[in-house]
């Protein structure tokens, strides 16, 4: 039997059939406070991964910067409305702000810093760790999966994706920096489960930025021990294709389908099918 970097036996995961119908989606939150550890990166990537095999796909972009809608095509600075408007604009339409993009199956609401404006709004607001979830309800039934990509902070914003997730994938780097503030959001996700989202799960750590050296190696130890069944079988590699294809707009799977890395996605996405995370 093969195994996988950390020894556990493992083999490929069937290619999960398309689906007839879509919906009730699986609401996911891309979620860990430190940044550059490939949150939009897999977002952006498993979503494209996921239409690959017949899903139907939402990107919330939910973090000021605009990552996701940048990387997906969208100048979320030319665009009248926002995620930041859906929120806080309750006669509006959700389906007003939804952008389709380029790739079948593949839908973004975009962010911009516009945003930035939010947490200090949400304070007053009433039921203020929901506004995210009443914009989300609506959409449920149109998607297989909405993917929320989430900012580099534990505020208001954070709180608001894990309130109206089902599930946490969280992405962590294979640095040892990146492992430090883990601890500080997995506080976070049990406040959130015990007070206000009993059912939210971490659906999986997704370990990036992987390379062939004996730190990253110690640092994926450490993080097994930490997550133990928790960590995807999968581990993504280091690889200058990702911001090629960033710079191209698309998803890796899209814009070099037989690139080592694409196939990691590709692999997460039939993992996340195969964990009945994702129907």
């Amino acid at each position: 039997m093969p195994t996988d970097l950390l020894g556990r036996a493992y083999e490929t995961f069937p290619a999960p059939e398309a689906l007839e119908h879509h919906g009730p989606a699986t609401i996911i939150a891309m979620c860990n406070q430190k940044g550059g550890v490939g949150k939009t990166t897999s977002s952006i990537n498993i979503a494209g991964a996921l239409t690959n095999f017949g899903r139907k796909v939402l990107i919330v972009d939910f973090d000021p910067q605009g990552a996701s809608s940048v990387g997906l095509g969208i100048n979320a600075n030319s665009v009248d409305n926002t995620i930041y408007t859906a929120m806080f604009n309750t006669s509006m339409d959700p389906h007003d702000v939804i952008h389709p993009t380029r790739f079948p199956d593949l839908d973004i609401i975009p962010a911009n810093i516009d945003l930035s404006a939010a947490e200090v709004q949400l304070v007053t607001e009433v039921g203020r760790e929901q506004v995210l979830a009443q914009v989300l309800r609506p959409l449920r039934d149109e998607y297989d999966v909405i993917i929320i990509d989430c900012q580099p902070s534990l505020g208001l914003l954070t709180v608001n994706a894990l309130t109206a997730a089902d599930g946490v994938v969280i992405p962590v780097a294979a640095e040892f920096f990146a492992l430090r503030g883990v601890a500080l959001l997995m506080q976070s996700i049990e406040k959130v489960k015990s007070r206000i989202n009993p059912q939210l799960r971490i659906d999986g750590v997704l370990v990036t930025m992987y390379t062939r050296t004996l730190h990253s190696e110690e640092v994926l130890q450490r993080i097994y021990e930490a997550f133990q069944d928790k960590v995807f079988h999968t581990v993504i590699t280091r690889s200058i294709k990702l911001p090629d294809a960033t710079i191209a707009a698309a998803p890796i799977t899209m814009y070099s389908p037989q690139h080592k890395t694409a196939k990691e996605y590709r692999e997460v996405a039939r993992e996340l099918v195969a964990r009945g995370v994702v129907r």
